[in-house]
């Protein structure tokens, strides 16, 4: 059983995830306007992959630094971590979301009446709308992610100290690319939070079941040819 400090920890997380993420994209609109540009596509980019390096850092030690469902459910499934504890990272993630949403509401009640506060409001015009475009890049960018997870953060022989410089590194990379795509979500509870603050629903399945696919999957590959035949030699 996971000590409950560690459901602390990814309340907490995922909060700096969800306040630090959703107010990098209402400044920058506010500073570079609405329609997407390299400065404000960089300026997100380093408001989430920061926040996650930062965050994986400060609470990896305690809980592991999941601050993602889809990260947890293939812990789950691979079972690096009890189904009860998931259970309770799951909802502790999901708490942190929808705290720092709201506060993010309070403290910018003007702008961020100004921009959907999720910033996933589904497939843009640039993947034509395709929702089925959009899952496949939502559920590959998530692959990767849970991938550098698996082998930098999980793995035996991975290199100590960069887990956090790496983790936050991808997930740089991830909104560099997917931002003006889908939004770059790969985190159902960095969807859910904003969402539910906002009111905004259009597209939220996608957001939950691309990333945990995605996730899943990831998790099986690296844990079954990598992390497990390691664990062994070890």
């Amino acid at each position: 059983m996971v000590n409950p400090r560690a459901y602390l920890a990814e309340a907490i997380a995922t909060y700096g995830l969800v306040f630090f993420g959703p107010l990098s994209v209402i400044l920058a609109i506010a500073s570079f306007g609405e329609e997407l540009t390299t400065i404000s596509v960089l300026f997100i980019s380093l408001g989430h992959g920061g926040a996650i390096a930062l965050m994986v850092y400060t609470f990896g030690h305690v809980s592991g630094a999941h601050i993602n469902p889809a990260v947890t459910i293939p812990m789950i499934i691979t079972r690096k971590i009890g189904i009860a504890d998931g259970v309770g990272y799951i909802i502790s993630q999901l708490i942190g979301a929808i705290t720092a949403a709201a506060t993010l509401k309070v403290i910018l009640p003007e702008l961020g009446a100004k921009v959907n506060f999720a910033t996933q409001g589904g497939p843009s015009d640039l993947i034509n709308n395709s929702i089925s475009s959009g899952f496949l890049i939502e559920a590959i960018l998530t692959f990767f992610l849970v991938t550098v997870i698996f082998m930098v953060a999980v793995h035996k022989k991975a290199s100590p100290g960069w887990h956090g410089f790496t983790i936050g590194g991808m997930v740089f990379l991830i909104h560099l690319i997917a931002v003006p795509l889908t939004g770059a979500s790969v985190n159902p509870a960095r969807t859910f939070g904003p969402a539910l603050i906002s009111g905004f629903w259009e597209f939220h399945w996608l957001y939950w079941a691309a990333p945990i696919l995605g996730g899943i999957i990831a998790g099986l590959i690296m844990n079954y040819v990598f992390v497990k035949p390691a664990e062994k030699e070890a």
